[in-house]
């Protein structure tokens, strides 16, 4: 026993030693654009067998919402993160505003949630801020064209509903910071233009009002301004503090309309 001891602290050392002389191991690469969506997708497959639209998140909220008051101006914000994550009763103080974002939605989740998370809601009007995880994929590959014809069918459910719809404009994105990464492969700045264009062009013909914040938020290269979000997409308190009154101008021209 004594005679192997020396034998194991002698091992010990030498691969001690032999640690010490390795060279330190590569940094793994950081993952893709793709490769963090496809992440994301099989994070989010569970809930999406589930319940696709999601209809189960303010299911509640909505049974606890009461009925809407005699001139009351109800007005439902619908969309994705940049909409969920936006605090409401702080930007609009008083205001019978109701937030119904749900994080990574796309256009086709936002169409079959739309009769219980907005119209039984019986709003004046809608705010709608959508598009951007449908050209990043988020449920799929997605034409213009799909996204197009969805935009239409949810504005058609609100005039047949009596609700004034608001439609805003895809945020520009930036790459400046860390965070961002490679959002331009997942969100084209070419994308985002075509599709602005025809939201603009699609509530000229149709009576809803055009919400643009691209135009004032977008820097001199076609980005979003990097002071207006730390991860080159959601706004951060800057970005909803410009985006917030122009809300509320979008949405008084909306009632207007409906008066």
């Amino acid at each position: 026993m004594n005679m192997r001891l020396p034998l194991r602290i002698t091992l010990f050392l030498v691969l001690c030693i032999s640690a010490l002389t390795q060279p330190p191991a590569p940094p793994a690469p950081k993952p893709t654009g793709t490769e963090r969506l496809n992440q994301w997708r099989l994070s989010r497959m569970p809930i999406l067998m589930e319940d696709f639209g999601e209809l189960g998140r303010y299911r509640d909220a909505n049974a606890a919402l009461p009925p809407r008051a005699s001139g009351e101006n109800r007005v439902v914000f619908y969309g994705d993160s940049i909409t969920d994550n936006w605090k409401l009763d702080e930007y609009f103080p008083g205001k019978p505003y109701v937030n119904r974002g749900i994080s990574g939605q796309t256009t086709p989740q936002l169409l079959i949630r739309f009769r219980p998370d907005v119209i039984d809601l019986e709003p004046k009007v809608v705010v709608i801020l959508a598009g951007t995880n449908d050209i990043a994929g988020n449920t799929g590959p997605m034409r213009l064209e799909d996204i197009e014809a969805n935009y239409a069918s949810i504005a058609e459910l609100a005039r047949a509903h009596d609700i004034k719809v608001v439609y805003s404009s895809v945020l520009p994105v930036h790459e400046y910071t860390e965070r961002a990464g490679d959002m331009f492969n997942q969100r084209t700045p070419a994308k985002i233009l075509a599709l602005n264009r025809w939201l603009k062009e699609y509530c000229a013909a149709h009576g809803c009002v055009y919400l643009d914040y691209f135009s004032a938020m977008v820097d001199k290269n076609g980005f979003l301004q990097k002071d207006l979000a730390d991860d080159g997409l959601h706004p951060n308190k800057d970005g909803y503090t410009l985006m917030a009154p122009m809300a509320e101008a979008a949405i008084a021209k909306a009632v207007v309309r409906g008066n």
